[in-house]
């Protein structure tokens, strides 16, 4: 309780580390006002079909790609993170306040491109911010993960209440008002970002230290390891949006089940993010990182087989489990690997779950209109173990470098 509650008090009793705090639970109560709807808002509410719908979003993914790549090279060379959070911020008020009013499929297309896609660069660049200001406060390397898994526990938090409260919401006021109250709590982070980030552009030193992303990319170890995380998000967003029309269209079930399906594994996240960050300061993450793949595995598995609504809810302490790892311990390892580079390294995690979003989008539109929504969950399954494979064929050469502290001095 104390190597806890330790990092708890430090990220309290400096402002600045408090205010990431803050801005994390407004992005995960946005987020988690309208992802996991994305699928309903798509088909039912625009009237898109499964194939149409993967398109838009495979499109709209691949914009997000390039203009978040794009402002994560700037946020290490050549403005400072509160720029990019501030422009990240505003266009996701405009974007969301948009999605609320438009129902024409190639106005949210530009909308969901352009504006969305700058806006998708607030989570890596308030992750590349945390990273530097725990820096700044003198914490150790190897105590980083923790950190940053207390700083992903907060976001995980706004996830045990928002899609319940988003679910009531659209009962009662329709996608609109889901919508508009996301926009809001993008209109709350400009605001504090705007009061409360200072302004601190890159260093000379940083900017001459960094590394084309290509050469990164061509480093067979992180390479192997980006792969295996498109394929593991590929799943994450098939999941995602396979789930809810399976719970209303095979189980029977309702818009109230899938916000308590969404609400379940956030509860158990927070203390999953804990144990795994106490964890990862002890050694590798290599082995933690397999294990939350496997648990990935049973998880899809498992959910092909359920036959009614409340089957999904004691399954969602698996995807809790697993998105402790992949949405925690994950961003510090690729952050440890690029030192002096924590927005790109960031974005280049954030980019392996674009890549596997844009991929899944395309995927679970077609897959689910061929095969049905139960043989997705299958597959799901199946490419995980993929991905599992990968991290096992990559291993020796990470772990040989052991702690997190010696892959950050590399």
């Amino acid at each position: 309780m104390q190597r806890v509650l330790a990092p708890a008090r430090t990220l309290l009793a400096h402002r600045d580390l408090t205010v990431v705090l803050v801005c994390n639970l407004l992005l995960g109560l946005a987020f988690s006002f309208v992802v996991p709807f994305y699928s309903m808002f798509g088909t039912i509410e625009v009237g898109m079909s499964n194939g149409t719908f993967g398109l838009f979003m495979t499109i709209t993914s691949v914009a997000g790609i390039v203009l978040s790549t794009v402002l994560a090279r700037w946020s290490d060379t050549r403005f400072s993170r509160r720029s990019i959070l501030l422009l990240g911020s505003a266009f996701g008020v405009a974007g969301y306040a948009g999605f609320a009013y438009v129902r024409d499929v190639f106005w949210l297309t530009v909308i969901g491109s352009v504006a969305l896609g700058i806006a998708s660069i607030t989570f890596s660049q308030l992750f590349a911010y945390a990273r530097e200001a725990i820096d700044r406060h003198g914490v150790p390397p190897e105590e980083a993960p923790l950190y940053m898994n207390i700083y992903r526990l907060v976001l995980s938090l706004a996830w045990t209440i928002g899609p319940a409260i988003a679910a009531w919401v659209m009962i009662r006021y329709s996608f609109k008002g889901t919508f508009l109250i996301c926009a809001s709590f993008f209109l709350l982070l400009l605001v504090i970002v705007w009061l409360y980030i200072p302004s601190r552009p890159p260093s000379a030193s940083a900017s001459a230290a960094r590394v084309p992303l290509g050469d990164l990319l061509r480093r067979s170890d992180l390479l192997c390891y980006f792969s295996a995380f498109v394929l593991v998000f590929v799943c994450v967003t098939m999941g995602m949006m396979n789930l809810p029309l399976m719970i209303l269209h095979t189980l029977g079930g309702t818009q109230k089940q899938v916000g308590i399906a969404y609400s379940v594994a956030p509860v158990f996240e927070l203390p999953f993010m804990l144990i795994f960050g106490l964890l990862a300061t002890q050694g590798s993450p290599g082995p933690l990182i397999r294990l939350g793949v496997i648990i990935a595995v049973a998880y899809y598995a498992l959910l092909a087989q359920v036959q009614a609504p409340w089957h999904i809810y004691p399954l969602q302490i698996l995807s809790a489990a697993m998105i402790a790892v992949v949405s925690g311990i994950a961003i510090t390892f690729f952050q440890s690997y690029i030192p002096n580079q924590p927005g790109t390294a960031t974005n280049l995690y954030t980019n392996a779950n674009r890549v596997g979003s844009t991929i899944g989008y395309l995927s679970f539109g077609v897959l689910s209109s061929s095969l049905g929504y139960r043989a997705v969950f299958l597959v799901c399954a199946g490419v995980c173990a993929a991905a599992f494979l990968l991290l096992w064929l990559s291993r020796e050469r990470h772990e040989a470098e052991a702690a997190p502290a010696g892959v950050a001095a590399r």
